[in-house]
């Protein structure tokens, strides 16, 4: 068991099944040692978190999506990693997107959900850079979605 391994389980973390595609696009690509994973929404099990932040979805919720938008990311670097997330060297950016109302500014607070699991699960491996930007309409009325770009050993 790889020392990330054992770091999702000291912190209690099951990862969910990878999400499959929803249109025409894969879910990683890997140049070279980078692995450009696709966007993952804020999806479980139970349908995930949808709507408007600041309107149907507020910020703590938001933050919530965001960190299940991470657990899909990991989920997509286990399965790019033949199931071996010891070979993820180092979390390069992270794009996130929030489905933000007019009214709502807090969209680096919300994608800190997302950045803030990086971290926990890889330390400083997990420091990224990042761009967090509100947009009118995600993909399935989704709250948050995430991509990512990863360096791998």
């Amino acid at each position: 068991m790889s020392r990330i391994e054992n770091r999702l389980a000291e912190l209690g973390i099951e990862l969910p099944k990878p999400n499959a595609p929803v249109a025409n696009y894969v879910p990683f690509v890997r140049v070279g040692d980078l692995l450009h994973i696709s966007g993952q929404v804020s999806l479980d099990s139970s349908g995930g978190i949808r709507g408007v932040v600041g309107e149907e979805v507020d910020l703590e919720t938001a933050k919530r999506a965001a960190r299940l938008c991470g657990l899909s990311l990991l989920a997509q670097m286990k399965a790019a990693c033949d199931g071996d997330l010891g070979r993820v060297a180092r979390v390069v950016k992270l794009g996130g997107f929030v489905q933000a109302g007019p009214t709502f500014f807090e969209i680096p607070q919300v994608v800190n959900g997302c950045s803030d699991l990086m971290v926990e699960v890889f330390g400083d491996a997990g420091r990224h850079a990042r761009s967090a930007v509100g947009v009118y309409r995600l993909p399935m009325n989704f709250a948050v979605e995430v991509d990512a770009v990863v360096a791998l050993s």
